[in-house]
């Protein structure tokens, strides 16, 4: 089904349409959510808040672009406005984030935990920046319509986001300087 009929079927209250519309965005919204918020439990409140929000707002959806990234747009803007009410927690000390060992470093961990591990440590913008374009895999011009910013900043902040990812990825140990991951023992 395209985003138009799903869109239609939805603001009809056809059950079946609703829970397709839930089950092709809910994957996607969470991911979005469990690395803006870093909290499994308030992301899936902010993922269920956004699934309803997308719902209940589908007449107010521009028929003429993708559905994708509004909806997309919807779950940044909700976990932002979640961080700016979100009382400031006491940050617990993480030992394979915050002082990973050399074993920790060079053993069982793979590219992607060490590379989940960094993004963590990155700018709200450009983390979520980097999770749309290269694991939602939207383009440029969605990403900027998510993020109501200029294309030029998405492109920065994407750029910002690599080098800083390249530049944590060397301190832990995992790739060397030239891009090369390092053996594993």
């Amino acid at each position: 089904m395209d985003d138009r009929e799903l869109a239609e079927r939805c603001l009809t209250g056809d059950q079946s349409a609703i829970r397709e519309f839930v089950a092709r965005f809910e994957g996607p919204v969470l991911a979005i959510c469990l690395r803006q918020l870093r909290h499994r439990e308030d992301a899936e409140d902010v993922a269920q808040q956004t699934m309803v929000r997308a719902i209940r707002h589908l007449h107010h959806w521009d028929q003429l672009r993708s559905l994708d990234p509004w909806v997309l747009t919807i779950a940044v803007n909700r976990c932002r406005t979640h961080l700016s009410q979100r009382k400031v927690r006491p940050r617990s000390f993480d030992p394979a984030i915050d002082s990973p060992s050399r074993e920790q470093r060079l053993g069982t961990a793979d590219l992607s935990e060490e590379l989940h591990l960094a993004l963590r440590k990155l700018r709200d913008e450009y983390r979520t920046c980097f999770i749309l374009f290269y694991q939602q895999e939207l383009s440029i011009a969605e990403v900027a319509e998510a993020m109501n910013c200029p294309e030029g900043t998405v492109k920065t902040w994407l750029h910002r986001a690599r080098r800083e990812l390249g530049q944590l990825l060397i301190e832990r140990g995992v790739v060397t300087k030239d891009g090369y991951e390092l053996h594993r023992i």
